[in-house]
């Protein structure tokens, strides 16, 4: 099914985006992470890379177009031919108005899979609304509606596993008609390509049926509320799915699993339960730092900046990792706010980049390294950082995370 190019949302108020230039051609094979365009706000210009492997095809926005944030530019599809206009054929019938997409959450993300919906088709919504729950490998979050008006089409049901990018929902000005409910299944999809090595129609065996829920250690589904609790609580929901207990759980599973009979393995577990700290900040100095900085020192890079600040809110040189749109970068940084590509280093830090997503909280867990979240907050930002027991001390963690925010809200005044 041929992947959707979207323009990127790249700073708060960001309406539209330019179009710098292209770094594939139409029918340009494209591997997933590769750089498809240059995209120019204005304050920062940014490399968009490639959310799947294919051919670029589709292209509709050229060099120097200015192109509103989550129109569809060009597709990533399975041959270097345009899909034929009837492939697209049932999304010829669907509402005019803002499209929702399914958003990356995590560096290696390809899919996410939608717990629940929190309103229905035709029902009016808010731009802070909570419109869905989607969750990943390590988390459930809530994503907000990003739009005012109505809901006139909901593209995919509860359970479904849905590729990133794709819309699953639309927002229009005005009360639907006829509003759409339908699986994310049910949209167009190419024929699948024959190969030898398939047997005949007749005595292909049928695909197996997908399990009620995930198996013990496998991606469990939760309640925001009820995995916030069990965390607090010390309890282990891996135990409900092995005890063969129905996904989703619920606040009212968790009497049930206290009632479960305790195993040194679950103990052993709730001890790697993480931490968890959160700052606010009013406004926010870094998007006209970046700017400066590009403009005066020729500092372009973006993720290398935030890895500078990371380090230099540490106190010591490290290794950290930026995520941003999904993608990853490594650095070796400095604590006087230096940083150069590292690749082939384990990062001590990691800093999830999620300002230009509708995602307003976070809750993930302990992770391999001690993890900063960026998210927007009005003008300013809510920086959330997660570590688990070892990582590191009350005061450390204290310390890490008042000097980032310093960092975030006034770069220059921390500077030396």
């Amino acid at each position: 099914m041929p992947l959707d190019v979207i323009m990127p949302a790249l700073g708060m108020a960001q309406e539209t985006g330019q179009i710098v230039a292209w770094h594939k051609q139409p029918g340009d094979a494209v591997a997933k992470g590769d750089v498809l365009f240059e995209v120019e706000t204005d304050k920062a210009t940014m490399e968009v890379e490639a959310q799947g492997a294919g051919f670029l095809t589709d292209v509709t926005a050229h060099k120097g177009t200015d192109v509103p944030v989550g129109d569809v530019i060009a597709r990533i599809s399975d041959s270097a031919e345009n899909p034929s206009p009837a492939s697209d054929g049932a999304a010829d019938d669907l509402p005019e108005g803002k499209d929702v997409i399914m958003p990356t959450l995590g560096m290696a993300q390809d899919t996410g899979l939608l717990v629940t919906w929190h309103k229905a088709a035709g029902d009016a919504v808010a731009a802070d609304d909570v419109l869905f729950e989607v969750e990943t490998d390590k988390s459930v979050v809530e994503v907000n509606a990003g739009a005012v008006g109505y809901v006139a089409a909901l593209l995919a049901e509860a359970g479904e596993e849905v590729p990133v990018g794709q819309t699953i929902a639309i927002i229009s000005a005005e009360v639907p008609a006829n509003p759409i409910t339908r699986k994310a299944s049910a949209a167009p999809a190419a024929a699948p390509t024959k190969t030898e090595s398939e047997p005949p129609a007749a005595t292909k065996p049928a695909p197996a049926k997908t399990a009620p829920h995930p198996a013990t250690g496998g991606r469990i589904l939760a309640s925001p509320k009820a995995r916030r609790l069990a965390r607090e609580h010390g309890l282990d929901l891996g135990r409900l799915v092995a005890a063969g207990l129905p996904q989703p759980f619920h606040v009212k599973d968790l009497e049930k699993l206290k009632a479960l009979p305790v195993d040194v393995a679950s103990a052993d577990r709730t001890a790697q339960a993480a931490s968890r700290l959160t700052a606010e900040i009013p406004t926010e100095g870094f998007t006209a730092f970046a700017a400066w900085a590009a403009e005066s020192a020729k500092l372009t890079d973006t993720s290398a900046l935030l890895a500078g600040l990371c380090a230099a809110s540490m106190g010591t040189d490290a290794i950290a990792a930026i995520e941003s749109f999904g993608n990853t970068k490594t650095y070796a940084a400095s604590a006087q706010l230096s940083a150069t590509k590292a690749s082939e280093d384990a990062p001590q830090i990691r800093l999830r980049d999620l300002r230009f997503t509708a995602i307003t909280t976070v809750q993930i867990g302990a992770e391999d390294v001690p993890t900063l979240t960026l998210t927007r907050k009005g003008n300013g930002l809510t920086i959330t950082l997660e570590f688990a027991s070892g990582q590191l001390g009350a005061t450390d963690a204290i310390a890490l995370l008042s000097n980032f925010a310093g960092r975030m809200e006034q770069p220059l005044r921390h500077l030396l």
